[in-house]
């Protein structure tokens, strides 16, 4: 089985990498001939268009900034479109809205072949490591035809329902991810104004009720003061938007989210758009007049969990379990 893998990004060229490490047989596009040159360097091929990996795979990947560019590489003349044939397999692993992942399967259906959407969660570092989790959405038998190739980059995969699905549940996550990051930023400005020590402050909210998986990444580069965790505003402020959508067309009149979005859009505004996504706490730095740092805290984040082998997460065995 012949793998195309379409977006080399941070995250895409972390989860193609694991495909490599795995051995697969991967084909590979990237704007970028640098970021192409060193994948080929490590045993894949590279394709002149996306048509062309299209033709030559069994399986294309795409792993693109947004719903847009992900149209365009499906869509324009030489796009994945055009190579794509009867009993290939188109896997959406951008984060998208879940309209236009279904209007695009619709395409890639005409052509005989059949589209998952299938967004990951847990961060940069986990990618690198093969340690990510990775919802799918789609037909539950193709969802076991390429099960064997998301085990090779994610730990636990989760096969969410119909197509469009697991879009649906990525910006779900994203969302809470962002609220917990602004609360996140609340909880040191008030502990510091307090006179708290932020070393101790990270602790007893990592031992206690209050933590959460952002508090144990995304605080710790927070505390460095390098806020690196590679993933700016403007990709919040997309996720955010795409949540939004698809709570307006469930008819949901939301509390909360509008004004975290409107956090993150000042920020944005402060900072620039490119600017890593943890900053928005320094809007909270400086009001206070200080910064939050503390000593011993890493400047990126790094999965320090062993690669196993992925495994589907059954739904329905019981909380938490898998």
């Amino acid at each position: 089985m012949r793998i195309g893998f379409i977006g080399l990004g941070n995250v895409g060229g972390k989860l193609s990498g694991s495909l490599l490490r795995n051995g697969a047989d991967l084909v590979v596009r990237d704007l970028d001939p640098d970021t192409v040159a060193a994948f080929v360097e490590r045993g894949a091929t590279a394709a002149d268009s996306p048509a062309s990996l299209a033709e030559t795979c069994d399986i294309v990947i795409t792993c693109l900034p947004s719903p847009a560019i992900s149209a365009e590489v499906m869509e324009a003349h030489d796009g994945v479109l055009a190579g794509l044939g009867p009993g290939d397999l188109w896997l959406e692993m951008s984060t998208t809205d879940e309209a236009e992942v279904r209007r695009l399967a619709a395409l890639v259906e005409a052509r005989g072949a059949v589209a998952l959407d299938c967004p990951v969660s847990g961060g940069c570092h986990r990618a690198a490591t093969g340690n990510i989790a990775i919802f799918c959405g789609g037909p539950r038998e193709a969802f076991e035809r390429v099960l064997p190739v998301l085990t090779m980059m994610g730990r636990r995969i989760l096969h969410t329902g119909p197509l469009g699905s697991a879009s649906i549940l990525k910006v779900v996550t994203n969302y809470l991810a962002s609220i917990n990051l602004v609360a996140l930023g609340e909880a040191f400005a008030v502990a510091d104004r307090a006179g708290m020590d932020l070393t101790t402050t990270y602790e007893a909210i990592r031992i206690s009720s209050g933590n959460s998986f952002v508090h144990e990444t995304e605080g710790q580069v927070i505390l460095n003061g390098s806020y690196d965790i590679n993933f700016t505003l403007d990709l919040v402020q997309k996720d955010m938007g795409l949540f939004l959508d698809v709570a307006d067309r469930g008819g949901v009149d939301l509390d909360i989210a509008p004004s975290v979005l409107e956090v993150f859009d000042d920020a944005a505004r402060r900072y620039g758009p490119r600017a890593l996504s943890p900053m928005v706490v320094r809007r909270l730095e400086e009001a206070v007049g200080t910064e939050f740092r503390a000593p011993g805290f890493p400047p990126e984040m790094v999965d320090d969990e062993p690669e196993a082998p992925g495994y589907e997460v059954r739904v329905g065995t019981g909380p938490g379990r898998d």
